[in-house]
């Protein structure tokens, strides 16, 4: 299949190197310097180059920022047959401008990133199909990750960003309170240090990555919650009351289990 990828950042260039080896692949990017370490692919740096490779999937790796933006740079040179495919870890705006569109197209979100996953071994990630998208794209998609072994999940536009504002939010903003609370430790514990760590790799994210996954609409719910029990564990450490705190810990760790 020939395959374009619109982006030459992170996981534009590990799609690039996955995909290149049993398609034909090109990479699209405005910045030539993004393109220096893309091999064994046709290398883009106008739109008006994409009608001469003729793509039979377009794969969206584009900041989120630019998701759309970028589709509307290549529809102009794309054959009819085409098939758009994003993947967005939020899907906020897609859904209409899929609708919009008269080329079939596939939603996916592969629910891994190179900050924090083994790229190398994925067995252990995830990786979401949205279920409206068309027959073909989601068996390509579908063979793509279960050849990269990583454990598929179909949902719906809703029912992703629900789930992401349920597996993403809560995490990034613990760790954005517990890291705006830091201050420097010259001998910090091991604990410290683990979550020191995740919030240096948390933050070394694009800043508009991380404001779209927080400003998500099924957020809000989620960060309410940790109000709440922040609220209550304030509460039991204030009264020092040890029963509720054995109980508090004990339905913590049941939730982990």
């Amino acid at each position: 299949m020939k395959i374009l990828i619109l982006g030459a950042g992170k996981m534009g260039s590990f799609f690039a190197d996955v995909l290149s080896f049993d398609h034909e692949v090109a990479v699209l990017d405005t910045d030539p310097q993004k393109l220096r370490f893309i091999y064994n692919t046709w290398r883009m740096t106008d739109p008006a180059e994409v009608s001469d490779f003729a793509p039979e999937l377009v794969i969206n790796a584009a900041t989120l920022k630019y998701t759309i933006p970028a589709f509307n740079n290549v529809l102009p040179y794309l054959p009819s047959t085409c098939i758009l495919s994003d993947i967005a870890s939020v899907k906020t705006g897609l859904e209409q401008f899929y609708r919009e569109q008269t080329h079939p197209f596939v939603s996916t979100h592969p629910m891994f990133g190179p900050t924090f996953a083994s790229l190398s071994d994925l067995s252990t990630q995830s990786a979401i199909i949205i279920t409206e998208s068309s027959h073909l794209g989601k068996a390509f998609f579908r063979d793509l990750y279960r050849g990269l072994k990583l454990n598929v999940f179909e949902y719906s536009f809703r029912e992703h960003d629900e789930t992401i504002a349920y597996s993403l939010s809560i995490p990034f903003a613990s760790t954005l309170v517990f890291a705006s609370v830091m201050k420097h430790q010259d001998a910090p514990g091991t604990t410290f240090k683990r979550h020191m760590a995740i919030a240096q790799g948390l933050l070394s994210e694009d800043d508009f990555l991380l404001t779209e996954i927080l400003f998500n609409p099924y957020t809000s719910e989620q960060v309410e919650r940790i109000r709440s029990k922040l609220k209550e564990l304030l509460d039991i450490i204030e009264t020092k009351d040890s029963r509720r705190m054995k109980d508090f810990l004990t339905g913590v760790r049941k939730n982990i289990e």
